[in-house]
């Protein structure tokens, strides 16, 4: 299989071949570590509609943000967020704040069948507590064009991308939700000069998806998990987004040679692009990772949290990932730095991720300087 050619395909083309933000001082790193490791356990797509951007109106004046939020634990309590015996959270908040009192601009990357107006709650619950905030859904392959390769969707999504960043002289921060969190991490990797602060990854398939959804039923009907890999494993599959993030523990060295994305992002097979992606993703100076256990569509819910399968179909946590060990793509990097958030809530289902006030409340708006 040919390696990748230094720049993304063009879209419809052929197939291709921080500082300041984390824990206070006193939390060491085996710390953060190990809280990051004992919560993920015990918690147990037809192209693009003409580029268009959809911006809403900018509702009432500017105003100062709040004051710097600093690191904290929350701890589980009553209500949504409850789990018996599970561990406290840690939510690492950022410090930096923007020079001259406004907020940075958000983009949002929606998911597998989604469209702009899917994150109209998203989109209210920002300019309610950020108020100014420009608030961008980019409204390309939506519905049922969002099966189309993620590297003909990663070209599009640049081609939107590039623009919003040119205006915004601090930067944005970056919102991937499902099959868009993929996106965004090969956004990132792929441009050498963004300016993206903060990415947010919210229910995001990371380290790939294996398991019998709702989803994988309609669009596969007659393929159960077991076997899946006999056609995304080919060059007819990675033609459809969803196998290009198929992570099948069991075939292995399949999945390392023909998978066109995933395996490619993650530096999981050799590509000449590897050190200037990692590179280019160490730009940011904070990535969060959002989910839960009840998520019932990214399977395993781990994968999240760049937790994934082994041969055994036992769930190995990031640490314990390849990935991680060898900062492959920056994520031990990341975490060493304190740049790396995790914010794990029960009792949320996938298609519940943008509109539940708790996980914006305690997991996004933190972010949002």
């Amino acid at each position: 299989m040919a390696r990748p050619p230094g720049s993304l395909p063009a879209a419809g083309s052929a197939r291709p071949r921080h500082p300041g933000v984390g824990p206070p001082r006193s939390h060491s790193r085996r710390c953060r570590r190990s809280l990051f490791a004992e919560h993920t356990r015990a918690a147990g797509g037809g192209g693009p509609r003409g580029g268009r951007v959809r911006q809403p109106r900018r509702p009432g004046p500017r105003r100062r943000p709040d004051a710097p939020c600093v690191a904290r634990r929350v701890a589980w309590g009553g209500g949504p967020w409850s789990r018996p015996s599970s561990p406290p959270l840690l939510l690492l908040a950022p410090l930096l704040v923007v020079s001259g009192g406004s907020y940075r601009p958000v983009v949002i990357v929606h998911g597998l069948f989604d469209s702009p107006s899917d994150f109209r709650h998203l989109r209210a619950f920002i300019n309610e507590s950020h108020p100014g905030t420009e608030v961008t859904v980019l409204d390309l392959f939506d519905r049922g064009a969002s099966l189309r390769p993620l590297w003909v969707q990663v070209e599009g999504f640049r081609h939107a991308l590039a623009p919003i960043m040119a205006n915004a002289a601090d930067g944005i921060h970056l919102l991937g939700y499902s099959q868009g969190g993929l996106i965004c991490r090969a956004l990132l990797a792929t441009m050498p000069d963004h300016n993206v602060h903060s990415f947010i990854s919210l229910a995001a398939p990371q380290m790939g998806q294996y398991g019998d959804t709702d989803y994988l039923k309609w669009l596969f009907p007659r393929h159960m998990k077991s076997n899946l890999y006999r056609l995304c494993y080919t060059p007819l599959g990675q033609g459809v987004s969803i196998c290009n993030y198929w992570n099948d523990p069991h075939h292995r060295e399949l999945y390392l040679n023909s998978s066109d994305f995933l395996a490619l992002l993650n530096d999981e097979r050799l590509h000449p692009n590897a050190s200037d992606w990692k590179r280019n993703l160490l730009r940011i100076q904070s990535l969060v990772l959002i989910g839960g256990p009840d998520d019932g569509v990214i399977t395993p819910w781990q994968s999240s949290l760049f937790g994934f399968y082994d041969a055994n179909e036992t769930v190995q946590e990031m640490h314990a990932q390849a990935v991680y060990l060898q900062d492959a793509f920056g994520l031990k990097t990341l975490e060493a730095r304190g740049a790396l958030g995790g914010c794990v809530v029960p009792g949320v289902g996938h298609t519940a991720w943008h509109s539940h006030r708790p996980v914006y409340e305690r997991c996004i708006r933190p972010w949002l300087t």
